[in-house]
């Protein structure tokens, strides 16, 4: 299988770039600016109701609440 970073074009002065699969709002972009490193590579993101998945890494969404 190719790397992503292999087959995406490269833009000059682009910080990331994300294949999502669902629509990016304002709020997800500020938290991926956050995640992502600014090293202008593409990464996969894939949301799940519970569990996002960044470049093949689990992250589990969790609540104040339940982290109480």
């Amino acid at each position: 299988m190719k790397d992503l970073n292999d087959i995406l074009p490269k833009i000059p002065g682009m910080r990331w770039g994300a294949l999502i699969n669902s629509a990016p709002t304002s709020a997800k972009l500020k938290q991926l600016n956050k995640l992502l490193p600014h090293d202008g590579k593409w990464h996969t993101v894939l949301e799940s109701p519970g569990v996002v998945d960044v470049d093949g890494v689990s992250i589990r969404r969790k609540t104040r609440q339940s982290m109480t």
